[in-house]
């Protein structure tokens, strides 16, 4: 990366953290969104309960919102948590792992939507087919049904990684030294506001470029051996 003016390195270090936080935003998220469409279809109402009201309520909230919620939040949750263990000091997660978490709670919520979508295009004759064969139910989910899941939310989940690479930006507000931050103190030092964005906004162009050069491998790795059927 170009020196610019002495934060060359600064913008590289942020630019590091952004990447941490996406990858580890969207590894706990893939998860969540698992566990809610697990729940949604589940038989057991109250678990179809919590997971159309964890849609429903994050995906009506704005991303910087629910930041700011977990930031100070789980300040207040763990301190108290802390206290009925007999523990009296303050406890608080700290910026990068409350940014983590609550961009993964709300992206959760959208790829909960996209793998139940996914899991309704599997043919219930596949998964009975396994039952066929003696097969556990968590094999045949393991084994047949998630593999083809993960095939047809693919590019969905491709699309909402995109969108959580940019909402990274919004975790500078408490404190994480990613690009969007680093870029905002070397504006302020060098009252070179157009030269930093522009050099932040080629960064984040990068990185969206490579982050699409990945999907679109991982979309021929899980078509491979996939026959095309033309209409």
């Amino acid at each position: 990366m170009l020196d610019l003016q002495g934060f060359g390195a600064q913008l590289a270090a942020g630019t590091w953290i952004t990447i941490q936080l996406a990858l580890g935003a969207m590894g706990v998220g893939l998860v969540l969104g698992l566990l809610g469409a697990a729940a949604k279809e589940s038989p057991v109402p109250p678990l179809r309960w919590l997971g159309n009201a964890y849609t429903t309520m994050v995906r009506g909230l704005p991303e910087l919102l629910v930041i700011l919620l977990v930031y100070y939040g789980s300040a207040r949750i763990l301190t108290a948590a802390a206290g009925w263990f007999g523990h009296d000091e303050y406890v608080e997660l700290s910026a990068f792992a409350a940014g983590v978490t609550a961009l993964a709670f709300n992206y959760g919520a959208y790829l909960t939507e996209v793998f139940r979508g996914a899991l309704h295009t599997i043919p219930r004759g596949h998964v009975e087919a396994g039952l066929a064969l003696g097969l556990r139910r968590g094999r045949i989910f393991r084994r047949i049904v998630l593999p083809q899941v993960w095939r047809v939310a693919l590019p969905a989940v491709g699309n909402i990684f995109m969108a959580l690479l940019k909402d990274t930006a919004l975790v500078s507000v408490i404190g994480i030294e990613d690009l969007m931050r680093e870029t905002a103190v070397a504006v302020g030092s060098t009252k070179q506001p157009f030269t930093f964005y522009f050099a932040a906004a080629l960064i984040y162009l990068g990185l969206t470029a490579l982050a699409t050069l990945v999907i679109h491998l991982l979309e021929r790795h899980t078509s491979h051996g996939m026959r095309t059927l033309s209409s």
